[in-house]
């Protein structure tokens, strides 16, 4: 199943983040914000997917990402799921230059987030190249 970045500070945020997906079967790494969570991209194999939170201390989710895309280490090309109660929320997504964000105050918060998931890795993962079944 597919890796999932949770970055976010609020540790309720994270621990019921890490329980949604586990649930539904979903390796999950977290980080408690920006600073961290480009610490955990370089530690390990990249996820498949980032849920990032807008506002953070040490390093905001916006900043995160301009981050990533300096790194330029294939961390660009993750896609992110902007989360956040902010109402400016799809303004701020779109200067993160991301078409996936949800509200953290949505009431079937849960059901949501599994959904947009599911539909966000389904539109990017491409299937393995010819070099990819080669022996």
């Amino acid at each position: 199943m597919a890796k999932i970045l949770v970055v976010d500070d609020n540790s309720l945020v994270v621990r019921t983040s890490v329980r949604i997906l586990v649930s539904a079967g979903y390796e999950v790494v977290t980080a408690m914000n920006g600073a961290d969570g480009l610490l955990a991209l370089d530690a390990a194999s990249l996820p498949d997917c980032i849920v990032l939170d807008v506002d953070m201390p040490r390093l905001t989710g916006p900043e995160m990402a301009r981050e990533m895309v300096k790194h330029d280490h294939g961390q660009e090309d993750i896609p992110i799921l902007l989360v956040s109660g902010r109402p400016d929320l799809a303004t701020i997504a779109d200067q993160v230059g991301t078409p996936y964000f949800l509200s953290k105050g949505e009431p079937d918060y849960a059901r949501l987030v599994l959904a947009k998931l599911d539909e966000i890795l389904n539109e990017t993962q491409r299937p393995p190249g010819p070099s990819a079944s080669r022996g």
